[in-house]
């Protein structure tokens, strides 16, 4: 059986519902709950919840499949904050020991000190940007991925803890131009390929 942690990054703000991330979010939580090949357990960020609780929930888990929008080419604040308090929380309690140097060559082995190893993580992000401003010349990103780019430091805090990235999923052009359904559809049918 697989411990699975789906996390909803999105919380209220200004004018933005979450709809598209709850939409996804739900789809996770239905897909996994619905097989016994699964333990489920869930974190909305937009509700209180323990930090305590939430490191060992990342310590429990197999497959960690965060969820969040994009607000200005970053985490919403309180995502942010959500992974500051957890992560910290975490040190000598089952998610890292160290930054894995080791003071005679300080220079190597950095972000080696994670307890997490052996655990996927999934991330989905949903954006306003469309798909072209990452992959079309001479487009606002200069063709530098989601991945390389805006979420480097995402998928370095993961590897720090030593989660290894299953999959990184984007929806594009969310606020604009998209066929939500379709883009939910879409992710549906990833997780009945994948699991």
């Amino acid at each position: 059986m697989k411990n699975i942690l789906i996390i909803n990054g999105w919380h209220e703000f200004a004018v933005s519902k979450g709809t598209f991330n709850k939409s996804l979010f739900d789809i996770s939580k239905i897909h996994f709950s619905d097989s016994s090949k699964f333990q489920v357990k869930t974190t909305e960020i937009n509700t209180s919840y323990s930090i305590s609780d939430e490191v060992e929930k990342f310590v429990w888990s197999d497959l960690i499949i965060y969820h969040t929008p994009i607000w200005w080419f970053a985490l919403p604040f309180n995502f942010k904050k959500y992974l500051d308090e957890v992560l910290t929380a975490g040190y000598a309690n089952g998610m890292w020991t160290s930054d894995g140097r080791n003071p005679e060559n300080p220079e190597i082995n950095y972000g080696t000190g994670g307890l997490l190893q052996g655990k996927e993580y999934i991330l989905t992000t949903s954006w306003n940007a469309p798909q072209g401003s990452f992959t079309l010349p001479n487009e606002f990103f200069n063709q530098i991925s989601v991945d390389n780019g805006p979420l480097s430091g995402f998928h370095g805090m993961n590897r720090y803890l030593g989660i290894k990235l299953h999959t990184s999923l984007q929806f594009h052009d969310v606020e604009k131009n998209s066929d939500t359904s379709k883009q939910l559809e879409d992710y549906s049918n990833f997780l009945n390929n994948h699991f």
